[in-house]
């Protein structure tokens, strides 16, 4: 199975990334990590891309492509993948595209976890994120454990500086001004299937899992 988890800061894409890893056994493939598993191991890529890092400078599409190329090309990718995060651009979605070609390989389907942007605003202010693994909650929308410990390990859940509702503003207009025009490319592929994401967590799993299941049989 291979898909592409599309949807703004705030969908709700963490919650379902988990539920897809565990259902059709497939690794999660996020820019973040490839590039933090990157840096740690020392690797030519992980060095340039650091480089750019430091400077406080987005990643060039030239150097983040490598690093896709590299990452599904490991044995965990064998039976598939999920994509989260990546493309943000058209010209990102068309470099993996041509990658996906060369391997003889497509998405089988892209997940549009689609909510309002004054929704995504709301979500976004507030949040609480476990530093341990990255899942992040939301007093009101996906309460943590009592005692304000993350679900998964019980780590002291914090709130990021940038969890605030003009940084969330602005983190939503972008997407929408840059990377939801992505969205037309995998279209004309007949790719996309939207996903309510204002629904309940359960409804939403249960969405996907229709759409995922539908392009299989």
């Amino acid at each position: 199975m291979k898909l592409l988890l599309f949807g703004a800061p705030g969908s709700g894409k963490g919650t379902q990334a988990e539920f897809l890893k565990a259902r059709y056994g497939i690794p999660q493939i996020s820019t973040g990590d490839i590039l933090r598993a990157e840096r740690r191991a020392g690797t030519e890529l992980g060095r340039r891309a650091q480089e750019y890092m430091d400077k406080g400078l987005l990643v060039p599409d030239e150097i983040m492509i490598g690093i896709i190329r590299k990452r599904l090309r490991e044995p965990d990718c064998e039976r598939g993948f999920m994509f989260d995060g990546f493309p943000r651009t058209v010209p990102q979605a068309e470099a993996l595209d041509a990658i996906l070609a060369e391997m003889g390989r497509r998405f089988d389907r892209v997940l549009y976890l689609k909510a309002p942007p004054e929704e995504l605003v709301a979500r976004l202010a507030g949040r609480l994120t476990c530093p341990a693994c990255g899942r992040t909650y939301h007093p009101v929308f996906n309460p943590p454990a009592a005692g304000n410990k993350c679900l998964l390990d019980g780590t002291e859940l914090v709130q990021r500086t940038d969890d605030t509702e003009e940084v969330a503003r602005e983190r939503v207009n972008v997407y929408l001004t840059e990377t939801l025009p992505v969205l037309d490319f995998y279209r004309a592929r007949g790719l996309v299937t939207e996903i309510d994401a204002m629904a309940s967590i359960e409804d939403v799993r249960t969405q996907i899992e229709r759409a995922v299941e539908e392009r299989a049989a």
